[in-house]
């Protein structure tokens, strides 16, 4: 299972006004989602990247049945649940939490959000779907309230579907998200510059 490992950097939560929650991908690390910030309009922001123990959020992809990335999705979810509650003590608002994944991370981000819908300050997701072999709304409860969300990918991507990345931009949208996705032809599995710049002027403003 994963354990509570939370690499942070920027200002501390107790000081911050925003805050910022990094999720890496299958492979990657805390410290290496967190250098993205570098580029971001994040500078007065606290930071916090969760590490995904073996550095894998769950074994399999996020197109498989998720009884079959169990108990290993429940758990990453839980600890998304509790950085947000940490934050959330330290007295900065969840209308101030902002959230960005790239790949795994930005299907368990997109996940985690739709399944505690709220308010919240914008999320980011480079190349990233809700998780199953089919979308189960039940799983999904609450209003974005028009919280910014911005989803790129490409198209082909080896991992993330284009047609997945599309039925999730319909349920965040029914759920109230002013939710922007943009597809890029044969861009590759990475982030581009381009997608950088969408995040700072739509989430990260």
């Amino acid at each position: 299972m994963h354990t509570s490992n939370i690499i942070t950097a920027g200002k501390k939560t107790t000081e911050a006004k925003k805050a910022l929650i990094m999720v890496h991908g299958r492979g990657g690390s805390a410290e290496d989602i967190l250098t993205l910030a570098n580029y971001l309009n994040v500078k007065d922001y606290a930071l916090l990247a969760p590490q995904a123990t073996g550095h894998t959020w769950y074994p399999y992809s996020f197109l498989m049945p998720p009884a079959q990335n169990e108990p290993w999705l429940s758990s990453a979810l839980s600890v998304l649940k509790e950085v947000v509650d940490e934050v959330v003590a330290d007295g900065i608002a969840a209308e101030n939490i902002y959230f960005l994944g790239f790949s795994q991370g930005a299907c368990l981000t997109l996940e985690f959000i739709t399944r505690n819908a709220a308010k919240y300050g914008g999320t980011v997701a480079f190349t990233g779907g809700l998780i199953g072999d089919q979308l189960y709304p039940e799983n999904y409860s609450g209003n974005f309230g028009g919280s910014p969300v911005f989803i790129g990918t490409s198209n082909p991507d080896p991992h993330v579907p284009v047609d997945r990345v599309k039925a999730t931009e319909k349920v965040l949208k029914d759920m109230g998200a002013d939710i922007t996705v943009n597809i890029y032809n044969n861009m590759g599995h990475t982030i581009s510059q381009e997608e950088i710049n969408l995040a700072n002027k739509l989430v990260f403003k």
